[in-house]
């Protein structure tokens, strides 16, 4: 089942108009674990906030299981699919404050946080009860990205756009990254679920993907060995 089709999507500088991203066309499928890798500065993270509709596009369309998504329809579709920072936005207050902070959106008006499923996240990143109840103030860069992820997962999108989520982190938190979108992956149908996980770490991308793209200088390809 195909999950995201993109289209001929070109993404400019605001400021200088120089191309970032150049005319691209892409499909991500349900099932799909794939790892983005290429220099800094040769536009995978433009290429990923492109699908996830954060910036405007300057050409081209992204569609969501075969319907363009219109603009009205960003919000939803920005439901169906999150994108996760290098580095998390955090709230003031508790880690529980921010997991609940989602739920108060229109968009999940019929969410409620489940406090329980919240827990059971944390576990499974090798936290318990008292992580909840840190000040987000307090917390380590991978203490923060941790809660940021699971505040996400709680939400169980379709599609998880990952950008560097594990750099500069050490390998501990790292690893307990990797385990959290391991275990979302494969909680639910082989083919209800995908992720695109940028990467400098090729161990990482080998671990974690089974399909490998390349950026260079705003152009998208298959990784080659």
């Amino acid at each position: 089942m195909i999950l995201i089709k993109a289209s001929g999507l070109v993404r400019n500088d605001a400021k200088t108009q120089k191309c970032l991203l150049n005319p691209t066309d892409f499909t991500l499928a349900g099932g799909d674990r794939i790892a983005l890798t290429g220099p800094s500065g040769s536009g995978k993270s433009v290429f990923l906030r492109a699908l996830a509709l954060l910036d405007p596009l300057e050409e081209g369309r992204v569609f969501w299981r075969d319907k363009p998504v219109s603009s009205s329809g960003i919000p939803a579709y920005r439901r169906h699919v999150s994108y996760i920072a290098q580095r998390p936005a955090m709230l003031e207050g508790t880690v529980e404050d921010n997991l609940r902070y989602p739920f108060s959106l229109k968009v999940y008006h019929d969410l409620t946080f489940d406090r329980a499923a919240a827990l059971r996240l944390a576990e499974q990143a090798g936290r318990g009860e008292r992580f909840l109840d840190q000040q987000a103030s307090e917390l380590s860069g991978g203490e923060a990205q941790i809660a940021a992820l699971i505040r996400v997962l709680q939400l169980q999108p379709d599609v998880l756009l990952l950008d560097e989520p594990t750099a500069s982190l050490d390998p501990e938190s790292s690893r307990e990254i990797e385990s959290l979108v391991a275990a979302w992956f494969s909680g639910a149908a082989q083919d209800d679920r995908a992720y695109i996980w940028i990467s400098h770490d090729q161990e990482q991308a080998q671990r974690m993907s089974e399909r490998r793209l390349t950026m260079q200088a705003g152009t998208l390809s298959e990784h080659t060995t």
